[in-house]
């Protein structure tokens, strides 16, 4: 089974899938401490306003690509990426989980809505719901959070994880309309 999805995507479709892996992991240490300005005085964890920032290249490769399941395999990726080489993650082994849920939140968001990126819609969806489920589960797994900063993080990460997704979907559409990729709206 494993093999069968891995197989439906082509030489192509890895190459963005493991590009915009690496530029996720890639753009964190210099994202989160920006955010960190922002999030320090409010007591809301960085990664909630950084998330929508790296959430976007989840939602930008599973738009390219156009196959079911691509977001879930480049939050993978990043997931191994990330307890292989020890980097940019304090979450031990639960970086598996807490990387490779909002791909599979983008994932759901195009399986449900019947788009892959092709419009602002799903895209400001998708990268709404990747930049919550990450909130959320690191949340609950590490900072457990009383019920008013987290409804403040979960709402900065719904803003944040928003404009994500419209910032991909706008680089998704250019690619489209430029030729730059061979799946087709």
């Amino acid at each position: 089974m494993f093999k069968r999805w891995i197989a439906s995507f082509s030489m192509f479709d890895l190459v963005i899938i493991a590009l915009m892996a690496a530029i996720g992991i890639a753009i964190k240490p210099i994202v989160v401490p920006l955010a960190h300005i922002i999030t320090g005085p409010l007591y809301i964890p960085g990664g909630v306003i950084a998330g929508g920032f790296y959430m976007l290249w989840i939602v930008l490769g599973a738009g390219l690509v156009g196959k079911p399941g691509a977001a879930t395999l480049i939050a993978l990726v990043q997931s191994i990426m990330v307890l292989t080489m020890g980097i940019f993650g304090t979450h031990g082994a639960m970086s598996f989980f807490t990387y490779t849920l909002p791909g599979l939140a983008v994932d759901a968001i195009f399986l449900l809505s019947g788009h892959r990126g092709c419009c602002k819609g799903c895209c400001f969806a998708a990268g709404i719901a990747a930049n919550i489920s990450g909130t959320f589960l690191v949340n609950v797994v590490f900072f457990r959070l009383p019920m008013i900063p987290l409804l403040l993080s979960l709402s900065a990460a719904a803003f944040s994880g928003g404009i994500g997704g419209l910032i991909a979907s706008s680089v998704i559409i250019h690619f489209k309309k430029w030729h730059l990729t061979h799946y087709q709206m």
